[in-house]
């Protein structure tokens, strides 16, 4: 049970170390900078967020009209990076049952 978790979390570290090995170092800027960024040159809305541990606050943002999708980390002071980016982003049609629970 605890094992797909785990590889879970791996990839998504690996996710998070390759954006940052091809950006050189995590893009941040002002948290309304980078908001108005994404919703211009993408057409990306806020789609949804969670709590980083003590870290700061990810959120999701992505486009169903171009596909494009970005994990942003808004950090205490203010400042939010990007985290990874990608295409193909699809809206669930259906909302996915919670972990050990069957549909």
């Amino acid at each position: 049970m605890t094992q797909p978790l785990f590889a879970l979390s791996l990839g998504f570290g690996g996710v998070i170390l390759a954006t940052q090995i091809a950006f050189g170092a995590p893009q941040c800027d002002a948290r309304d900078r980078v908001t108005a960024l994404l919703a211009e040159s993408y057409g990306e809305s806020r789609q949804a967020l969670g709590l980083a541990g003590e870290a700061g606050v990810m959120e999701l943002f992505a486009s169903t009209a171009s596909g494009t999708w970005t994990i942003t980390l808004t950090l205490p002071d203010g400042r939010m990076c990007l985290v990874a980016s990608g295409t193909a982003y699809e809206a669930p049609e259906e909302e996915l049952p919670a972990r050990g629970r069957k549909a």
